[in-house]
């Protein structure tokens, strides 16, 4: 698969030097989310899987938490942790998130992305992820983005593929998702405020 969409850099998510995991709390974000401890969850365009066993660790045995990326060498790393530790309920999968991931449709409860969606922007690529969220998705089931809040900033990606909680919020109304929930201030301390803003869709 490589690096065909343009998302993920030659040898992954490491390029940048800086992993989400070392500024963003996967665990505070995911306690955000009011889950009921059962759900089937995905961590989408996991990466190395942070989020995932994060929410392994937060969810009851019963859960089932799947781990997607399109990335290769990041789901084998996770199948490896997986078999490390024996972890049954956990599913790593390698899936590009514009075309099909291979769940099936309204199985997931709760889909989180941490700082992917402005890639999908980058490759103009918008419309097609969020069909497939919302396919995955239960009825009523949530989507759950993490970005980069739209303004100049020292860290993060270019503003021109950055998108505001209200472009986002007519972006999935489009596809016929309602705005569940959005908090516009999280993340990093940063000069401009700041860094992220958390906002919740549903179907």
């Amino acid at each position: 698969m490589g690096n065909k969409t343009g998302i993920i850099p030659k040898n992954g998510h490491r390029i940048h030097g800086r992993s989400s995991e070392t500024f963003l709390d996967a665990r505070e974000i995911i306690n955000s989310l009011d889950l009921k401890g059962d759900e089937v969850f995905m961590d989408a365009g996991c990466g190395d899987g942070h989020a995932a066993i994060e929410a392994l660790d937060i969810l009851d045995d019963n859960a089932l938490v799947y781990g997607v990326d399109i990335y290769e060498p990041s789901i084998e790393d996770l199948k490896k942790y997986k078999n490390e530790n024996n972890i049954e309920n956990l599913i790593p999968l390698v899936g590009d998130l514009t075309q099909h991931v291979d769940v099936a449709d309204s199985s997931i409860d709760v889909i989180l992305m941490i700082n992917v969606f402005h890639g999908f922007k980058g490759i103009q690529k918008l419309d097609e992820v969020v069909e497939e969220l919302k396919r995955m998705i239960k009825p009523d089931g949530k989507i759950a983005i993490m970005d980069y809040k739209k303004q100049e900033a020292k860290h993060g990606p270019s503003i021109t593929v950055r998108s505001s909680a209200e472009e986002l919020e007519n972006l999935f109304k489009n596809h016929g998702l309602k705005l569940l929930s959005l908090d516009n201030d999280t993340g990093e301390d940063i000069e401009e405020g700041k860094s992220h803003f958390l906002i919740i869709f549903t179907k």
